[in-house]
């Protein structure tokens, strides 16, 4: 990135950073007065709730109850246990911000293995890349070029507990080096790390819709990212890391030997704590008790442990219910697939205009041909620019079943 303001970028670089450093101290007085467009809830890298792959981002980022594939991990571990194939591979590759600027990008890599009829271990690697970025002082002066990264990587062992339900627990270290060592506000900074967990469950079974229409009956439930906070300095702020409740179904219809259709619709909700309302003076200045801390008008003191943020994000909200659900977001998504060949998807995403506002469309495409498969997707924004907006994003997959078939016939 070559821009005449460098400042910018390495504002960039330290977002994520001050997220919650300077939360307390650089409320917005709307903020401070709890207009509700004013407590959008924030985590450290967010790029563990990007939706990673082609598929499901066609499809509106629903995918917790869709039918297995490799990319699986990120939705819901547990569909592995019921993937037909052998073993598999899938690589995703997302332009990042592609209308400003040309080296930032997510990649994703994915696949799994069966190990019995019964069980399947699975595997990911997420990457996201900001560019290279020219660090300077307070006065301008160069500090260098620097490439800030996060990636995350995960290892799951999923397993049919019956005919038709499953479940999956899953492992994950995170890894967020923004500031690539640099001091930031005297103090001297350093790659976050953080190590979480998921815990899903899947539920499968054959359906008949009517007399003559067969198809198939999903759920899908994932908490994903249950674990330690991160930080970025050596002060005792740390911060959420974006632990979620996924949860979603999913209907297929067989309607004859070479056409089906699935409809699909995910719920998330964040399950971290809601910022509050703060109390202010007559001129806007926030007002502290004697412990020095900030005095909470509505809503409950988001600095707790993980355990404690995670219950009370259900009933933390200024707000009260009302707000609650207005922080679950939704996503619609449909596939249809001729002969398993060739597909086409769409999709809706939906998060309310008082807590990040995206709302947006997507569409995609699908094709099978032996060994390779290749997923297409576009995401065109309704409400406000979106960094995936107006790009495509593409899935590469490899069914090695299929390349065994082909090997034997060969012979």
């Amino acid at each position: 990135m070559k821009f005449k303001n460098k400042k910018i970028w390495t504002a960039i670089a330290f977002i994520a950073l001050f997220i919650n450093v300077n939360a307390q101290n650089n409320h917005t007085v709307d903020e401070l007065l709890g207009q509700k467009g004013g407590r959008v809830i924030t985590t450290a890298v967010p790029l563990l709730m990007i939706a990673p792959d082609a598929r499901a981002g066609a499809m509106g980022d629903a995918g917790v109850a869709s039918t297995p594939d490799a990319s699986s991990m990120h939705w819901n571990p547990a569909k592995y246990a019921f993937i037909e194939k052998d073993m598999g591979i899938s690589v995703s590759y997302s332009p990042w911000l592609r209308e400003l600027v040309n080296d930032i990008n997510l990649a994703y890599l994915s696949g799994y293995k069966r190990i019995d009829k019964m069980s399947a271990i699975g595997a990911s690697l997420l990457y996201f890349s900001l560019g290279d970025i020219t660090f300077t002082d307070v006065v301008g002066n160069s500090l260098g070029n620097f490439r800030p990264s996060e990636f995350a990587f995960d290892l799951t062992y999923s397993r049919k507990l019956s005919d038709v339900f499953s479940g999956a627990i899953a492992a994950r270290y995170i890894n967020s080096n923004l500031t690539q060592g640099q001091t930031v506000g005297g103090q001297a900074s350093h790659a976050g790390q953080s190590v979480a967990a998921d815990v899903a469950f899947y539920y499968q079974k054959p359906v008949r819709f009517g007399r003559n229409l067969k198809g198939t009956m999903a759920f899908g439930a994932n908490i994903s990212n249950l674990g330690a906070k991160i930080s970025y300095t050596e002060t005792t702020q740390r911060d959420f890391i974006p632990t979620n409740l996924r949860l979603g179904s999913c209907f297929t219809f067989n309607i004859d030997d070479f056409n089906k259709f699935s409809i699909m619709v995910d719920f998330n909700k964040l399950l971290v704590p809601t910022p509050p309302i703060y109390s202010i003076d007559s001129a806007g200045n926030p007002l502290y008790n004697a412990n020095n801390e900030r005095i909470i008008l509505a809503g409950k003191d988001p600095n707790v442990g993980i355990v404690t943020g995670l219950f009370q994000s259900f009933s933390d909200a200024p707000d009260g219910f009302s707000e609650e659900l207005r922080e679950i977001t939704y996503s619609i998504g449909a596939e249809y697939w001729y002969d398993n060949q060739f597909a086409v998807r769409g999709g809706y995403f939906h998060e309310s205009m008082y807590k990040g506002n995206r709302q947006y469309f997507t569409l995609g495409a699908g094709l099978r041909y032996n060994v390779f498969g290749l997923d297409f997707a576009y995401l065109i924004p309704t409400e406000q620019r979106n960094p995936l907006g107006n790009t495509l994003r593409f899935t590469l997959t490899f069914d090695f079943d299929a390349f065994k078939d082909q090997n034997k016939n060969v012979k």
